[in-house]
């Protein structure tokens, strides 16, 4: 195994913690109402806190003398390794939440597998993730079933989220050469391996939200995504890197 590819593996990882974190926290001050203000400032700082790990170990495995604040705020959008699920617009609530919960429903498979990789650097920051991504797991969750199984406008908000982010969740279990090799190397779980579980984990949560899973998701549609430039990505890292950019060097 190549350092290269692990580094690649890293950054997925990390951006993709990154970006959804992002993402929720532009929620902050515009919740439904205060507990969920509070509650998605909180998983999105959990998010950041997680990326500050995964793009920490990046730095030093690529050996360049870049931290984890390099990588967040200095790459361009077509050098991130996220997943389209993560970048996606927050819409309404209903959407932010079924898009949390698809992600957290992988993320916690994704996270128990990795407590067991062959290095413990990555089992490290598993084990240290693993317990937020499961609390966040049932939050999502429970949002989701009381939304969909709620008023009939709360439904159908619901069943339009997840007909609109369903088509990315394929992406999570598409192998390319990157994921080969740290599945030879035991680093990480072979991505199709982790579709059992998620599939259960979502079917159990959509059958009490009386939701219908779409027939089709993006596996059906070709190969991995990750490394498209995003016009979404684009107007996130615009707001995200903003500072960073306007005064080159600063720190706080």
């Amino acid at each position: 195994m190549s350092n290269p590819a692990f580094f690649e593996f890293l950054c997925r990882m990390g951006d993709n913690t990154l970006v959804l974190g992002h993402r929720v926290s532009e929620w902050c001050g515009h919740a439904p109402v205060l507990e969920e203000d509070i509650a998605l400032a909180n998983t999105a700082l959990d998010l950041i806190g997680q990326t500050q790990m995964w793009l920490g170990l990046a730095g030093e495995v690529e050996g360049n003398g870049r931290s984890a604040d390099d990588l967040a705020m200095l790459r361009d959008a077509w050098d991130f390794r996220n997943v389209l699920l993560a970048e996606q617009p927050n819409g309404d609530f209903g959407q932010t939440m079924m898009r949390q919960f698809l992600f957290d429903a992988w993320h916690v498979s994704m996270l128990e597998a990795l407590q067991q990789s062959s290095d413990a650097r990555v089992a490290g920051i598993a084990a240290k993730s693993v317990k937020e991504a499961a609390y966040h797991l049932d939050r999502s969750g429970d949002t989701v079933i009381r939304l969909g199984d709620g008023t009939s406008e709360s439904h159908r908000r619901m069943q339009a989220a997840l007909d609109l982010l369903w088509p990315y969740v394929g992406e999570f279990f598409v192998a390319d050469e990157v994921d080969s090799a740290m599945a030879e190397a035991g680093i990480a779980p072979d991505p199709a391996s982790l579709r059992a579980a998620f599939d259960r984990r979502v079917a159990d949560v959509m059958s009490e939200a009386t939701l219908t899973i779409p027939e089709s998701d993006f596996a059906h549609k070709g190969g991995k995504s990750g490394f498209r430039h995003s016009e979404h990505l684009g107007h996130l890292l615009t707001q995200m890197q903003w500072l960073q950019r306007a005064y080159p060097g600063a720190s706080w």
